[in-house]
């Protein structure tokens, strides 16, 4: 199974990518998929590849509900005082990411996770429902949004033409 894994990663790390839109939290992204892999078995009907991704997507959105508490934590003006500043939080916020990336982050999640596994992946629509856990027809439209949403974000408005 580790061998597999090993040749699932670059694939692990480009999904981890999509889903989180930063290098360093794709990384640790990745390294908690791969932890979480190798410390459970794989269900025996399970396809190592479909599997991998749903333990991704799952390890993400288990991220994403930790984050929320932290953050509305935060926000609570007892808690935050005295708080130091991340400087390179900071820096990174002020990194200008490139339009392809921007326009992918302005995609709602479903949307992004769906071009993220059919158009960088390269999984078959029938894959990408059984690791979302939706209808093939759901990945089909959702498909189709994304793919008009990112057509227009990365249209010039110049060359754009009224409706």
């Amino acid at each position: 199974m580790r061998q597999e894994i090993i040749r699932l990663l670059p694939g692990l790390r480009r999904f981890a990518y999509s889903l989180t839109g930063s290098m360093p939290d794709a990384d640790d992204l990745l390294q908690n998929t791969v932890e979480r892999l190798l410390s459970r078995s794989r269900p025996d009907d399970a396809d190592i590849t479909r599997w991998a991704f749903r333990v991704c997507r799952n390890v993400w959105i288990d991220e994403c509900r930790a984050r929320k508490v932290r953050r509305d934590a935060t926000e609570q003006p007892e808690l935050s005082e005295g708080q130091v500043v991340d400087g390179e939080r900071q820096v990174a916020n002020e990194i200008e990411v490139s339009r392809v990336d921007d326009a992918m982050g302005r995609l709602p999640e479903d949307q992004r996770q769906i071009i993220s596994l059919v158009a960088v992946q390269g999984l078959s629509y029938q894959a990408v429902a059984e690791i979302l856990s939706v209808p093939k027809g759901t990945v089909m439209s959702r498909l189709a949004r994304a793919r008009v949403a990112l057509s227009e974000a990365l249209t010039p408005e110049t060359t754009r033409t009224e409706k």
